[in-house]
């Protein structure tokens, strides 16, 4: 498997050939180029030397690639505050606890078990901007390396930050824990034997809710696909129903996504996370008077803007990526944001995806309702995402493909901003193509009130863009 670059960092499979896979030499070379790079994001703090933040999920390479990123950022003349065993929301919030000049995140999220990856934050514990990860990608690939004197060698410190973390959860004016404790909330929890089996139960037994553990052992030897889809969630499905549980909550390695399960042991659908939990923040700021904007990426679900105006206020879309949604997040001063894949995003915390943030508004907006998880799903806006995909000979069709598809639905509502996004606003359907950083294939995601309508809508667009290729 080829080692995949971009902006936020570095992901590759361990073990293999150099330049195939994520090996010691690229965890040298990148943790250097970030170093490198931050006298360009931020002037040396008081003469003083840098400090960074390095937290890691649980998977079975992660001591071995920690071990690499600390020795690294010492041979650098970088101070390091160890998290450990971290979330990745918590190693972000670890940035402004620790005051630190950036972090490092030792995760690779969803992807399976041989896979790992190093994601980089800045100061202010976001991801970094494109420019500022293309001058840490410029200088990995240069190699003209200058460690440190023996004399002014790095220092390093451990502290887990979880404490903290959960305490500025509970903080939130948001999260009502007398309503969530006055419920009695039961739940199913599968933390995939990662650092969501730490965090989450802990988080739960601060706000009253009887927690039953799956696969919250920490060992990295992961129970089942990692990825929380429906498909892979089947065991949990069962527990829920089988100890008449109130909700059942699956998280990703890394416990940035975040996906329900009913109380009947159907999928909440992951997309609906970040609508359920917006809809509370958006009652709230409407109950306040206060300006109501949100944000998801392109291929996110409508109901994101239905429910944000049914609220009276405005949805804004971004382009696909975690920074971009925060960039305009940021810039339109959105109470509340994400992507579809059960990120939760609530500024008044950090700009960050957080599934603890996540799971401590749903619970609350399901305390006020007074109502099972089914119940709730039906209260919201029905639609169905279908994923397909066109493979391509040559990646130079892709703009090709692209332009001409937008030509032709010139008279619809037309977003250009990442790849092509046609929304069919009287029909209350979308259709979303993107090329592959990485591949040279279209994704094509289409959304519609019905999965055959959604189905029907990219298939439609696919063989167009056939008629394109052929012609």
């Amino acid at each position: 498997m080829t080692l995949i670059k971009s902006i936020s960092g570095i992901r590759g499979t361990i073990g293999g050939i150099a330049g195939n896979a994520l090996t010691p030499i690229d965890i040298v070379k990148f943790t250097y180029a970030f170093c490198a790079t931050l006298p360009q994001r931020k002037p040396t703090p008081n003469g003083k030397r840098y400090k960074i933040v390095v937290g890691k999920d649980a998977r079975l390479s992660g001591n071995m690639v920690e071990n690499i990123v600390v020795g690294t950022l010492i041979s650098c003349g970088v101070d390091v505050v160890k998290c450990g065993y971290a979330s990745t929301p918590t190693t972000e919030m670890a940035v402004l606890f620790a005051k630190a000049d950036g972090g490092i995140i030792l995760t690779a999220s969803h992807n399976p078990i041989q896979w790992n990856a190093l994601k980089l934050l800045n100061e202010h514990s976001e991801f970094l901007t494109a420019k500022e990860g293309q001058a840490v990608l410029a200088l990995a690939e240069s190699e003209d390396f200058n460690f440190a004197e023996v004399t002014e060698l790095g220092e390093i410190q451990e502290h887990d930050y979880t404490k903290e973390h959960l305490d500025a959860v509970l903080d939130l004016p948001a999260v009502d824990a007398a309503a969530i404790r006055e419920a009695g909330f039961k739940v199913v929890v599968d933390a995939i034997n990662s650092v969501g089996g730490l965090i989450m139960p802990e988080l739960l037994e601060r706000l009253g809710v009887k927690c039953i553990k799956l696969n919250c052992e920490p060992t990295g030897k992961f129970a089942h696909n990692p990825e929380p889809l429906p498909s892979n969630l089947l065991e949990l499905s069962a527990k829920v129903v089988e100890e008449k549980a109130d909700l059942g909550i699956s998280v990703d390695p890394d416990v940035d996504r975040l996906a329900f399960i009913c109380e009947d042991g159907e999928p909440f659908v992951e997309e609906y996370t970040l609508v359920s939990v917006a809809d509370y923040i958006c009652s709230l700021a409407e109950k306040e008077g206060k300006k109501i904007a949100t944000v998801s990426n392109l291929s996110s679900s409508r109901a994101l803007r239905d429910v944000t105006e049914a609220h009276g206020g405005t949805y804004y879309a971004s382009a696909v990526g975690e920074v971009n949604v925060t960039t305009l997040m940021h810039k339109v001063d959105a109470v509340i944001g994400g992507e579809g894949n059960g990120g939760v995003i609530y500024p008044s915390i950090h700009a960050g995806r957080d599934a603890m943030v996540g799971v401590a508004l749903f619970l609350s907006n399901l305390a006020h309702k007074k109502m099972k998880v089914s119940e709730l799903k039906k209260t919201y806006p029905q639609y169905f995402i279908a994923k397909n995909k066109i493979e391509l000979s040559d990646a130079k069709l892709v703009d090709r493909i692209l332009d001409e598809l937008k030509t032709k639905y010139k008279d619809e509502n037309i977003i250009d901003i990442d790849g092509v996004k046609i929304n069919f606003d009287k029909e209350r359907k979308w259709v979303h193509l993107r090329k592959s950083n990485t591949e040279p294939i279209i994704r094509i995601y289409s959304e519609a009130p019905t999965i055959e309508e959604a189905e029907r809508l990219g298939n439609e667009v696919i063989k167009h863009a056939q008629n394109i290729i052929c012609g």
